[in-house]
C-alpha cells in the first residue's frame, strides 16, 4: 500500500529517478523542469529541504512498498491560513485514482497538521486529468490563472476551503 511521507533527505535518489522516469510525460501537460533542474538536482533538493524547515512549504512523496516514489504532493506559498497545491504523478499510477486519494489524503493533513484553512491549485486548460482530480477532491474552480504561472499556458485557479471541523 502506497504512504504518504513528509520529504526528507533520504528521499533524493528515488524523488530523482521519479522525475528522471516520468520526464517526458510531465513535460506532456506541464512545462519541463530543463536540463538544468538535473543537473543541479542536490542543490535544489536541498533548497526544498530548507524551506519546508524554514515552515513555509510542506513537501510529500507517495512512496510504494518498494521505496519509489509515486507522486509528489506539495503545499507551497503559506500565508493566512492559505497555500498552494501542486501534485504530479508517475505515468504508470496515473488514472487509478491514486491521485485523488492522495489530494483528499493531503487536504486532511494540511487543515490538521499545517492548520490551513485554504488550499489552491492552478492548472492549464489543457489538463483535464488534472482539472478532475481537483474537481473529485472538491475544488471549485475559482478565476482565471495567469499563464505565465502554467508555462504560458492558459489555465485556472481552483479552490478548495477546508472544513473548520477537520482543523480541529
Amino acid at each position: 500500500m502506497p504512504e504518504l511521507k513528509q520529504l526528507d533527505a533520504g528521499h533524493a535518489p528515488a524523488v530523482l529517478a521519479f522525475e528522471l522516469a516520468n520526464r517526458a510525460y510531465f513535460a506532456a501537460s506541464v512545462p519541463d523542469r530543463g536540463d538544468d533542474f538535473f543537473d543541479r538536482f542536490t542543490d535544489r533538493f536541498s533548497a526544498l529541504l530548507a524551506e519546508q524547515e524554514a515552515g513555509i512549504c510542506a513537501f510529500h512523496v507517495l512512496v510504494a512498498e518498494d521505496g519509489s516514489v509515486l507522486g509528489r504532493f506539495n503545499l507551497y506559498d503559506f500565508e493566512d491560513g492559505t497555500a498552494v497545491l501542486g501534485y504530479r504523478v508517475a505515468q504508470h499510477v496515473a488514472g487509478c485514482g491514486v491521485t485523488t486519494a492522495t489530494v483528499l489524503k493531503l487536504c486532511r493533513l494540511a487543515a490538521v497538521r499545517y492548520r490551513l484553512s485554504t488550499l489552491r491549485a492552478a492548472t492549464a486548460h489543457g489538463n483535464v486529468a488534472s482539472q478532475k482530480v481537483l474537481i473529485k477532491a472538491g475544488f471549485v474552480a475559482a478565476g482565471p490563472a495567469d499563464p505565465a504561472e502554467l508555462g504560458g499556458k492558459p489555465g485556472t485557479w481552483y479552490q478548495r476551503d477546508l472544513a473548520p471541523a477537520a482543523r480541529v
